[in-house]
C-alpha cells in the first residue's frame, strides 16, 4: 500500500509527458495539414490535449507537480504552469527551484489582471488575500496592497479603507525630483521610484510610487512588472522571507537590482555578437549600419540600467537616513548597496567598450569611402591625359594634320592612341602602388 501512491504519481507524470509529446506532434501535423475548416480541426485538437493535461494535474499533488515541472524544458514549464489551477498554485510554488521561479517570474499569472491586490503573511509565508469588498481589505492584516493601473474609484476605494491619498500613476512623471521621497507629518512615508522593463522590443524604465503606512506597504504603477512577479513568488514559496512591509519595499529594491544585473548580462552578450562582426576583416556599409543600430540599443540599454540602480541607491539611503527601517534590516540596506557599487563598474565598462565598438564602426565606413574615392582619383588620372588628346583632337589642326587620309583610318587610329595612353597611364600607377606597398613593409 506504501508504494502505491509512488506508482500513481508515476503513471500521471508519464502520462502528462506523453500527452506534451503527443500536442507537439499533433499540432506540427494539424498545421502543415491542407484541410478543409482547418482552424476548427487545430483548435479542437488544442482543447482535447488541455483538458487531458488539466485532468491528470488536478489529479496529482502539489510536491508531485512541483517534482515534474524540475525535468521539463523551459516552454514546457511555462506551459504546465498555465494548466495548474489557480488556487493551487501557491500550494505548489514551495517545491520548486529558484531556477523555475526566476522562469515563472518572468511572466505573468493569469489572475494578474487584477488591479488590486492584497498580501498577508501566513504560516510565514506571505499569500494572496482574495479582494472582492472593502471589508475584505479591513478584516485581514495585508502587509502589502498592490494596484496596477487602478482607476479613480479603485484608488478612492482603497484610500478611503486606510485613510490616505493614493496617487495617480498616470502623473507621477509631474513629481518633482526634490519630492521623489518624503515624509508626511501623519508618519506616511512616500517613495517615487523608477523600475527597469526590459523586454526584447523595448526597454524602459516604469514609475512606482510607494506609501509606507500603519505598517502596510502600498504600491502604485501604471503596469505589470518582473521584479514584482519574482518577489511574489518567492516570498510565496520561501519561509520567513518578509517578515513585514519595510521587508517587502527592501525585497522589491533588491530584486530590482537583480533584474538589473541580469540585463547588463544581456548587454554583455549583445555586445558581443556586434563585437565579433565589427573586428572582422571586412564589413559593408549595410552592415555597418545594423550595427550601429545595434549598438545604439545596448547604449540606451545600458544608459537606463545606469539610471535605475541610482535611483534605487537614493531610496534605499533615504530609508536608512530617514530611520525607517529596523536594525535588523540595515545588514539587508547595506548590502544592496554594495551591489548597486559594483554595478557602477560594469555600467562605466560597457559605456568604454560601447564608444570602441561605435568608432570601429564607424571607421569602417570611413575606410569603405576612401576606397570608392581611391577608384574615382584612379579613373580621374587615367582620363586626364585623354581628356588632354581629346582636346587636341577637337581642334581644327588634327583635320589639317589628318587632311587626305581616309576618316575611318585617322579616327580609329587616333582612338587606339588614346586607349594606349589610358593603359600606359593605368600601368604607372599600379606601378606606384607596389613600390608605396613595398616602402610599407620594409
Amino acid at each position: 500500500m506504501s508504494n502505491e501512491p509512488n506508482i500513481q504519481y508515476q503513471d500521471h507524470r508519464q502520462a502528462v509527458l506523453t500527452l506534451l509529446e503527443k500536442r507537439r506532434v499533433t499540432e506540427e501535423m494539424v498545421h502543415k495539414q491542407d484541410m478543409p475548416h482547418h482552424d476548427l480541426v487545430e483548435t479542437l485538437v488544442r482543447k482535447q490535449n488541455l483538458a487531458r493535461i488539466q485532468l491528470l494535474l488536478s489529479e496529482m499533488a502539489p510536491a508531485e507537480i512541483a517534482e515534474m515541472l524540475e525535468i521539463l524544458p523551459d516552454a514546457d514549464q511555462l506551459f504546465i504552469w498555465d494548466q495548474i489551477d489557480e488556487r493551487r498554485k501557491e500550494q505548489v510554488l514551495p517545491g520548486v527551484s529558484v531556477s523555475i521561479l526566476h522562469a515563472l517570474g518572468k511572466r505573468a499569472f493569469k489572475n494578474d489582471r487584477a488591479r488590486i491586490k492584497a498580501f498577508e503573511l501566513f504560516e510565514g509565508r506571505m499569500r494572496e488575500i482574495q479582494v472582492n469588498t472593502q471589508d475584505d481589505l479591513t478584516n485581514a492584516k495585508p502587509i502589502w496592497i498592490d494596484l496596477v493601473d487602478p482607476s479613480f474609484e479603485e484608488r478612492t476605494w482603497v484610500g478611503d479603507a486606510y485613510g490616505i491619498e493614493l496617487p495617480d500613476p498616470d502623473r507621477v512623471s509631474d513629481l518633482e525630483s526634490s519630492a521623489r521621497f518624503y515624509v508626511e507629518e501623519n508618519g506616511e512615508i512616500h517613495l517615487r521610484s523608477d523600475f527597469l522593463l526590459d523586454k526584447e522590443d523595448v526597454s524602459r524604465n516604469v514609475g512606482v510610487n510607494f506609501i509606507l503606512h500603519q505598517d502596510i506597504l502600498f504600491s502604485v504603477r501604471k503596469e505589470e512588472l518582473p521584479v514584482f512577479r519574482l518577489q511574489r513568488l518567492r516570498a510565496f514559496s520561501q519561509p520567513n522571507y518578509v517578515s513585514d512591509a519595510r521587508d517587502v519595499l527592501l525585497d522589491l529594491y533588491a530584486a530590482d537590482v537583480e533584474y538589473s544585473a541580469d540585463a547588463l548580462e544581456d548587454v554583455y552578450q549583445g555586445l558581443e555578437k556586434v563585437g565579433s562582426h565589427v573586428l572582422s576583416k571586412q564589413m559593408t556599409d549595410e552592415e555597418a549600419a545594423k550595427m550601429l543600430s545595434d549598438i545604439g540599443q545596448e547604449e540606451d540599454l545600458n544608459g537606463r540600467i545606469r539610471r535605475n540602480v541610482l535611483d534605487t541607491r537614493r531610496a534605499v539611503s533615504f530609508l536608512m537616513r530617514s530611520r525607517v527601517i529596523e536594525r535588523h534590516q540595515l545588514d539587508d540596506a547595506q548590502q544592496i548597496l554594495r551591489d548597486i557599487e559594483s554595478l557602477d563598474g560594469h555600467t562605466t565598462f560597457l559605456f568604454g567598450k560601447i564608444n570602441f565598438l561605435m568608432d570601429a564602426t564607424v571607421g569602417f565606413i570611413n575606410i569603405n569611402q576612401n576606397k570608392v574615392i581611391k577608384r574615382l582619383t584612379v579613373l580621374s588620372v587615367v582620363f586626364m591625359p585623354l581628356n588632354v588628346i581629346a582636346g587636341i583632337g577637337g581642334m581644327s589642326e588634327f583635320s589639317m594634320m589628318t587632311q587626305g587620309i581616309p576618316w575611318p583610318i585617322s579616327y580609329t587610329a587616333f582612338t587606339i592612341g588614346m586607349v594606349f595612353v589610358a593603359w600606359i597611364t593605368f600601368e604607372l600607377l599600379r606601378l606606384a602602388e607596389k613600390r608605396e606597398k613595398l616602402k610599407l613593409n620594409k
